[in-house]
């Protein structure tokens, strides 16, 4: 009997705890909101934005090319636009003749273009 009745009072201690310094206004619109999935723990892209047809400006380091499937990988700088942290990612290159113009290990300025929740390099130019 006490072990239904502990779980009961954790349950409404971490309710109450929740809405610690919300005003009643607030403590309505969580009510209403619908409930999101937290991301995989995997997930290492969790809490970026990736909005549809965005444009981004970066800078980093070519660290591959595979003009075969007309990728290229970049270990590059934040990019503020997009709240993205400093990473190492692969990007597809559009067009593909921009991949002719960079070579492994060239410190580099991009532009990217966020579709769909991918990343499209548009632009690259050797610094």
């Amino acid at each position: 009997m006490k072990r239904p009745l502990l779980i009961l009072s954790i349950a409404l201690l971490s309710t109450a705890l929740a809405a610690c310094g919300k005003t009643p206004a607030e403590q309505a619109a969580d009510a209403q909101a619908p409930a999101v999935a937290a991301p995989a723990a995997s997930d290492t892209m969790a809490g970026m934005d990736m909005s549809d047809a965005v444009m981004a400006k970066g800078t980093g380091t070519v660290t591959a090319i595979d003009k075969a499937t007309g990728r290229i990988t970049l270990d590059h700088g934040p990019i503020d636009a997009l709240k993205w942290p400093a990473m190492i990612m692969e990007f597809k290159a559009t067009p593909t003749t921009l991949l002719d113009t960079v070579r492994v290990g060239d410190k580099v300025a991009f532009d990217l273009k966020m579709m769909d929740g991918t990343g499209e390099v548009t632009a690259i130019t050797a610094l």
